[in-house]
């Protein structure tokens, strides 16, 4: 404990930014976000030790807070699900075909079938449908077509 006292007092303020730097350093070889916030914590402390004169254990306070609540901040608005897009079922291959009329190419029986869309079979889920009668796509179960009759 004596040697981290000596080391901040030594170096003081410009210690919080050495830190700084390492971390965003190292924010930039280890994928995801995860040094960024205490990298932005220790630059925060660093300008906060050279306007107010604070004491060392005071300032690794103040970088464990502003660590933590920062890392809270971030997780609560900049969640991945909270991304809205102009295309939502873009990764959804299957609901761009919702309202086409297909053809049943696999009788649909106790509610399971197949269908073709071009030159592709579905496996589709519906009422009973005989082989080669045209239904409409109403919806998406995962990979699965939902299909019913024509209005």
């Amino acid at each position: 404990m004596q040697f981290v006292s000596n080391l901040i007092t030594q170096f003081g303020a410009w210690l919080w930014f050495a830190l700084a730097s390492l971390l965003i350093v190292l924010e930039t070889l280890v994928p995801g976000v995860h040094f960024l916030w205490f990298g932005m914590a220790a630059g925060v402390v660093g300008v906060l030790a050279l306007a107010v004169p604070i004491s060392w254990p005071w300032q690794i306070i103040a970088f464990a807070l502003i660590s933590v609540a920062s890392v809270f901040w971030v997780r609560r608005y900049a969640r991945a699900d909270a991304a809205s897009s102009d295309e939502p079922e873009l990764n959804v291959r299957a609901a761009q075909y919702i309202g086409r009329n297909v053809e049943v190419v696999d009788a649909i029986r106790n509610g399971r079938g197949k269908v073709r869309i071009g030159d592709t079979v579905w496996a589709a889920e519906g009422g009973d449908t005989p082989q080669g009668t045209e239904v409409r796509v109403t919806g998406v179960n995962g990979t699965v077509l939902v299909v019913g009759p024509l209005p």
